[in-house]
C-alpha cells in the first residue's frame, strides 16, 4: 500500500488520515484478540485514527454496551497515546437505549458529561481526540428515514446548550475537537453560527453514512459543509455488506444483515439489489472487485474527510483496506454517475 493521505478536519487544521478504523464490531462479531491485531495492522499502515462511541457494540443490547471503547482501551493503554486519533460519541434520545444512563431523557449538559466520563474511564486515557454528538436530539428523519415530519416535533436540549457543555470539555482539556453525526444542513448551520456569534469551539466532522446507495450527503450537505469547513467522516462505506456483492448470489451469506434481520432497515428497500447488481457488473468490466469499486469511490469524492471502514476480522480489513486505494478514472465515475441517475440513492 502507497502511504494514506492527511486531511485537514475544520478549521483549525486538525490533520487526520484519508481512512478511519471503524470498531462498531469490537465486543459482537469481534474477539478483543482479533480486535486489537486490527488496531495493530491499521497502525501498521499509517492509520492511526479510530472510531468508536458509548452504545458500541452493534447492533445495540445492555450486554454489549461499551464493550467496543472498552477493547480499544486495553489496546490504547499500550501505545503512544499522542500518536493515537481516538474518536468516540455521545448516545442521546429517542432510541430507546435504556441500559445507557437510564434511557437518557435528553442531550444535555448532565448526560454529556456522564457520557464522556464513561467513556474517558473505558478507553483508559485523559482525553479524545474528537468527541461526537451520535445523532440529533431534535425531531428529523435518519437512518433510513427519509422524509421530515413535523407533527413529531418534541420539546429538546438546545443547540446552543449542547454546544456550551462541549465547549466545557474543551477548554478542561477532556475533549480535543467535537463533532457532529447523522446531520442535515439546518443542524451544521445551527452549530456554526452559534459558535460563531458566542465564541465556542467550531464542529470539525459530521459523521454521515455514505456510499453508492446513499449519496444524499451532495444534495445540501456538500456545500453547507464545504463553506462551513465541517469535514464529512463517512461511514457505511459497503452498505452493511451489500457492495460487496456476496448477497447477490448467496442471500444467506454470513454477515450484520443475515445475523440481524431488523438491523439496516434502508438497505430493505426495493431498488437497492439491482442497484447493487448494476455496481458489481461495472466493477468486473472494469476487472474490479465490487469492493475496490465501493470504497474507491468514496474515497475519491472531494469533500470527504475520511472514510471509516469496519471489518468483523482481520482477514477482511487485509483486503478493505488496500481496496480504499483503488483508483477511479473520469470514465468509471462517469459510469456510476449513470448508474446513480438510474438508481438515484436507493438506501438513504
Amino acid at each position: 500500500m502507497t502511504p494514506f493521505q492527511k486531511k485537514p478536519l475544520g478549521r483549525n487544521n486538525f490533520q487526520v488520515p484519508e481512512v478511519c478504523l471503524g470498531t462498531m464490531t469490537f465486543g459482537e462479531q469481534t474477539s478483543e484478540s482479533d480486535a486489537h491485531a486490527q488496531l495493530d495492522f491499521a497502525l501498521a499502515n499509517g492509520i492511526n485514527f479510530i472510531d468508536t462511541a458509548e452504545m458500541y457494540a452493534v447492533p445495540p443490547r445492555a450486554e454489549t454496551c461499551g464493550a467496543s471503547e472498552t477493547i480499544v482501551g486495553h489496546w490504547l493503554k499500550g501505545q503512544a497515546r499522542d500518536k493515537v486519533l481516538i474518536a468516540t460519541k455521545v448516545a442521546g434520545p429517542s432510541r430507546n437505549l435504556h441500559w445507557i444512563r437510564n434511557g437518557p431523557p435528553a442531550m444535555d449538559g448532565a448526560n454529556i458529561r456522564g457520557a464522556i466520563e464513561g467513556s474517558l474511564q473505558r478507553l483508559q486515557t485523559d482525553y479524545v481526540d474528537l468527541y461526537q454528538l451520535h445523532w440529533p436530539e431534535r425531531n428529523q428523519p435518519m437512518f433510513g428515514q427519509w422524509q421530515f415530519d413535523p407533527d413529531k416535533e418534541r420539546d429538546g436540549t438546545s443547540i446552543r446548550e449542547q454546544l456550551e457543555v462541549l465547549g466545557e470539555l474543551v477548554r478542561e482539556g477532556k475533549v480535543r475537537h467535537i463533532g457532529v453525526s447523522n446531520e442535515h444542513p439546518w443542524g451544521i448551520m445551527q452549530f456554526t453560527r452559534l459558535a460563531d456569534e458566542l465564541g465556542l469551539p467550531h464542529i470539525v466532522s459530521t459523521q454521515n453514512s455514505y456510499s453508492l446507495l446513499n449519496r444524499t450527503f451532495e444534495a445540501g450537505l456538500a456545500e453547507v459543509c464545504h463553506r462551513e469547513q465541517v469535514g464529512l467522516l463517512a461511514y457505511s462505506p459497503l452498505a452493511f455488506g451489500h457492495l460487496t456483492g456476496k448477497y447477490l448470489n448467496r442471500p444467506d451469506a454470513p454477515g450484520r444483515l443475515t445475523q440481524w434481520p431488523s438491523f439496516g432497515q434502508r438497505y430493505t428497500k426495493p431498488n437497492v439489489i439491482p442497484a447493487v447488481q448494476a455496481y458489481a457488473e461495472l466493477a468486473r468490466k472494469n476487472d474490479l472487485t465490487p469492493t475496490q469499486l465501493a470504497l474507491g469511490f468514496t474515497r475519491s469524492r472531494w469533500f470527504v474527510a475520511s472514510t471509516i471502514i469496519g471489518a468483523s476480522s482481520l482477514e477482511q480489513l487485509t483486503e478493505t483496506l488496500p481496496a480504499t486505494q483503488t483508483p477511479m478514472s473520469p470514465e468509471i465515475l462517469a459510469e456510476i454517475d449513470a448508474i446513480h441517475l438510474r438508481y438515484t440513492n436507493p438506501a438513504p
